[in-house]
């Protein structure tokens, strides 16, 4: 046992104000100072390891050579449900398929339902890399199964249930859009919420029609959501929707979703109303277009590279060739998943 380290955990635990430099002591820990971590770790006064484990979600969030996983493994099975909620959201990168079970066992048998609903939204990741062939398809499975299982389940907490929902959304298994369809025509607005999201998850472009006519709902919520999903789908109806909003709509928070949906969907038209916002006297509306338009040019090169504009005449006889090198070429597509919002 590390007597250092164990005193750097003691007094991570004890003293008035959280030291950085003890806080980053725990990344990449060796597995020496993991078993003292494990063994200090439940000794610490609950309100300190609430706002330890806050911290160190708040860092990895924005600093990505740090590694703190094993310490928000370690506090999925703390005794607090605030704790155990926390490391669930903070591990939401972390895609090793040994986190699936660990996930289901919160989700079904955890007494706090925020730390199940929690658990439901991390599964939703591992669906995601089922559908990309990035883990095994039986583990994947294990995420889907529990994911139905729970919604389907009678007397489970309505939050828990809608963000199964919005997890399974990823899936391509038979009878998901379903599940999608009943959340929407549910009376429960949380789920018709839920449900919008979902959609723009599915990547099915059957709920185009619907994403754009929620645009114009009266719920700032499902108009958030809305245009979240119209950027997923690449809504491209959608456009003139989504620059009256940035123009008109009551909730800021609702026009740089606006924003965000026109650097998905991209076009001329798109882009001329983003460039109009770097003007906006709103600032958080001009870093909102200029980080949409930064992610659209961005696209945008990666397209022109797929090209060879070098010419020389005297590739001329090699012009076969290169006619073999552009029915290669395919359009780049955005169409992509929002994990990073629910992990």
């Amino acid at each position: 046992m590390s007597d250092s380290f164990k005193e750097i955990l003691e007094q991570l635990g004890s003293e008035p104000k959280l030291s950085s430099s003890k806080l980053y002591s725990l990344s990449r820990m060796n597995q020496a100072n993991l078993n003292t971590f494990n063994e200090v770790w439940p000794t610490i006064p609950v309100q300190r390891r609430r706002t330890i484990i806050h911290e160190l979600m708040e860092t990895a969030e924005i600093n990505f050579e740090v590694d703190f996983d094993p310490v928000f493994l370690t506090a999925l099975a703390d005794e607090d449900a605030e704790v155990r909620t926390t490391a669930i959201k903070s591990l939401w990168d972390h895609e090793q398929a040994s986190l699936i079970r660990p996930l289901i066992h919160l989700l079904k048998t955890d007494e706090a339902s925020t730390v199940r609903e929690a658990a439901a939204s991390g599964l939703g990741k591992f669906v995601y890399l089922k559908e990309l062939e990035e883990i095994d398809w039986n583990e994947g499975n294990l995420a889907e199964e529990a994911l139905l299982e729970i919604i389907h389940q009678s007397g489970e907490d309505s939050d828990v249930q809608r963000r199964a929902v919005e997890a399974i959304a990823f899936s391509s298994r038979p009878g998901v859009a379903e599940i999608i369809e009943a959340a929407y025509y549910s009376d429960d607005e949380k789920f018709q919420v839920s449900a919008v999201f979902a959609m723009g998850r599915s990547a099915d472009q059957r709920w185009l029609p619907l994403v754009i006519e929620e645009l114009d709902n009266n719920s700032s919520e499902i108009r958030f959501e809305a245009a979240r999903s119209c950027g997923e789908l690449e809504a491209k109806g959608a456009v003139e929707k989504l620059i009256g909003i940035i123009d008109d709509d009551p909730d800021l928070e609702v026009q740089e979703m606006a924003i965000w949906a026109l650097g998905r969907i991209g076009g001329e038209l798109a882009r001329e109303a983003l460039e109009a916002c770097l003007e906006s006297d709103i600032e958080t509306l001009a870093a909102a277009a200029e980080e949409s338009l930064d992610e659209l040019n961005i696209f945008a090169d990666d397209d022109l590279m797929l090209y060879d504009f070098d010419y020389d005449e005297d590739d001329d006889d090699d012009d076969d060739d290169d006619d073999d090198d552009y029915d290669d070429y395919d359009n780049y597509s955005t169409n992509g998943n929002n994990g990073a919002d629910s992990y």
